[in-house]
């Protein structure tokens, strides 16, 4: 049996032994890293949130109206009124009955999906899911079928083939509305109309669609108008909210049922009230006309960057060392960019991924893009297989 340490040297050869490196400044569009000023393509503050004084003045309030922490579950005592407030303008904001909020994106998809779906049912994911909504249809227990990125024909006969088999199974697609690796959007009204036409149910992920999508912020949904018509609403208060949790959208009995199977909010100790009252300060901001104003800056960047249609913008490179090496360049030039590998990415397309905010000024992302532009020949991007 090998140890540890072969283990890691078996990741350095191969391109894929990662580490710990600390800011030594606040997040923001521009931060110090290794004792050198870089501007930040990393994060995904989409809005830049994280540093906004309304949400910093409510989490310090929060904090001191409701302490530092919880002190226990939801369901014995760690329940207070931010927590119920947060999932009310959740729900009100996602169009749905009720909502309910975890400490992370991660382990709601833990909790939900398992929740959901068991021996005998069926989970169906886009081959390009979130590893936490694989992780989920794992732990499901349920049969699970994968069909390829945003391919509405196979999905179309997956269904077929499920139906055909059971007629009465629960069937759960899942799918992501931005795609956090590749920056493109999942072909959201077909999908709806494949899971209504096979009596299956949508979980859709919106993790960075919300804030950044969406007349109010709402993300892929809402602009499509479909929210009325997805069962699972499901997001994350990490990424555009500038802040950490995760939350659920859904009917009031899919939601207590939640409340009473999802095993990660249940065996949890609730998130910090002040955490959640802050969520409130970021969720009004981001619905509000100032939420409007920082899209339009949002999308202002994106377009400096060509056409892509999120904030996510990728270069897959293919090899894990010319991914390293392109990132590090940048990092000379005063950009970061992380590389991004397998098992993030399939093999042999590791890449550079390129995170916008509407904090960022515009000279400097274009001065990241003629960086990239810049970049040797050998890392012209190339589609997936």
């Amino acid at each position: 049996m090998s140890g540890p340490a072969e283990e890691l040297r078996k990741l350095e050869a191969q391109g894929l032994l990662r580490g710990l490196v600390p800011l030594e400044s606040p997040a923001g569009p521009r931060v110090v890293r290794g004792g050198r000023e870089l501007w930040n393509f990393a994060s995904n503050d989409y809005l830049g949130l994280a540093r906004h004084p309304e949400v910093e003045a409510a989490m310090i309030e929060g904090v001191r109206r409701f302490g530092a922490g919880a002190a226990a579950s939801r369901l014995v005592c760690g329940t207070l009124p931010p927590h119920r407030l947060l999932e009310e303008a959740l729900a009100e904001a996602k169009q749905t009955e009720a909502a309910l909020v975890f400490p992370s994106g991660f382990t709601t998809a833990l909790g939900v999906v398992p929740a959901i779906a068991g021996k005998g049912d069926f989970v169906v994911l886009d081959k390009l899911c979130h590893a936490c909504l694989i992780d989920a249809a794992r732990l499901s227990g349920a049969t699970l079928r994968v069909f390829p990125h945003n391919d509405l024909g196979k999905l179309g006969r997956l269904l077929s083939s499920i139906r055909a088999r059971d007629a009465g199974a629960r069937v759960l697609v899942a799918t992501e509305s931005v795609f956090s690796m590749d920056g493109d959007l999942c072909p959201l009204a077909g999908i709806v109309d494949l899971t209504e036409n096979h009596g299956a149910l949508l979980l859709l992920d919106e993790a960075h669609g919300f804030g950044v999508l969406g007349e109010h912020g709402m993300g892929l949904a809402e602009r499509e108008n479909l929210q009325h018509r997805i069962a699972f609403q499901m997001g994350t208060l990490s990424k555009a909210a500038g802040l950490a949790g995760g939350y659920l959208a859904a009917s009031r009995e899919w939601i207590d049922l939640l409340v009473n199977r999802a095993r990660p909010f249940i065996y949890s100790t609730a998130p910090p009230p002040a955490l959640a009252h802050a969520a409130l300060a970021s969720l009004a901001l981001i619905r509000s006309e100032d939420g409007r104003a920082l899209r339009r800056k949002l999308s202002n960047n994106i377009s400096v960057m060509g056409k892509p249609p999120a904030a996510i913008i990728p270069r897959v490179i293919g090899s894990n060392e010319a991914a390293l090496a392109a990132s590090a360049s940048l990092a000379e030039r005063g950009f970061m960019v992380p590389a991004i590998r397998f098992p993030t990415v399939p093999r042999g397309t590791a890449r550079l991924r390129v995170s916008l905010s509407a904090a960022h000024p515009p000279e400097a992302v274009a001065a990241l893009a003629g960086a990239i532009a810049g970049l040797a020949s050998t890392t012209q991007p190339r589609h997936h297989e």
